[in-house]
């Protein structure tokens, strides 16, 4: 197991970035309510500035390279909880299959329910932003994102699409659901980075 649970050292942080507190909960939040998933219709797409847009169903999904890594886990509410264990695919292993162009610059999430984000590029290509469907060796439950969501442990927790079913590759800027309501784009927790 990868453990990344170092990486406030990154960013010249303690483990517990300013303003959080650490809890063993693991608090549900969402904008809306948990949408179905459906194994046998559920597709997951890689599109945009890419040398080959990509299509998965669940079972090719499950079948790519994935590894279980050791995460920290910060909810822009205040919350972390650390040492989680969660298992997926890492996001260079899409962005490897893809063929990432030299224009694309930034990444916009999607999700089942409808939920965007966004982040640079270059904070995406990282081992630790994983997509991942089990958690503590058990499958993701529904209200976390199961069956499949993004961890980005560098960044506060809305940056990780719930549910997330497709990677767009871009070549300008597209702010996501909460960057667009008036959260950070950047959402650094060592530097508190909540709101725009």
């Amino acid at each position: 197991m990868r453990d990344v649970t170092d990486l406030h050292e990154e960013f010249d942080g303690d483990r517990l970035p300013p303003g959080q507190r650490e809890t063993t909960a693991f608090p549900v939040l969402s904008k809306g309510d948990t949408p179905p998933f459906d194994p046998e219709s559920w597709e997951f797409t890689v599109t945009g500035a890419v040398d080959r847009e990509l299509s998965f169903d669940w079972e090719a999904f499950r079948a790519l390279s994935s590894e279980s890594q050791r995460q920290d886990f910060h909810c822009v509410t205040g919350w972390s909880k650390l040492g989680c264990r969660f298992t997926g695919v890492p996001f260079p292993e899409l962005a490897d299959r893809a063929g990432v162009d030299d224009d694309a610059c930034h990444v916009l999430f999607s999700a089942m329910d409808g939920y965007t984000t966004d982040l640079p590029l270059a904070d995406c290509l990282r081992e630790e932003v994983l997509f991942a469907w089990s958690f503590d060796g058990e499958p993701l439950p529904a209200d976390h994102g199961g069956p499949l969501r993004v961890l980005t442990p560098h960044r506060y927790a809305y940056k990780g699409a719930k549910w997330v079913d497709g990677v767009e590759f871009l070549t300008e800027r597209h702010l996501g659901y909460w960057e667009r309501r008036g959260y950070s784009e950047t959402a650094n927790p060592w530097e508190e980075e909540r709101y725009a």
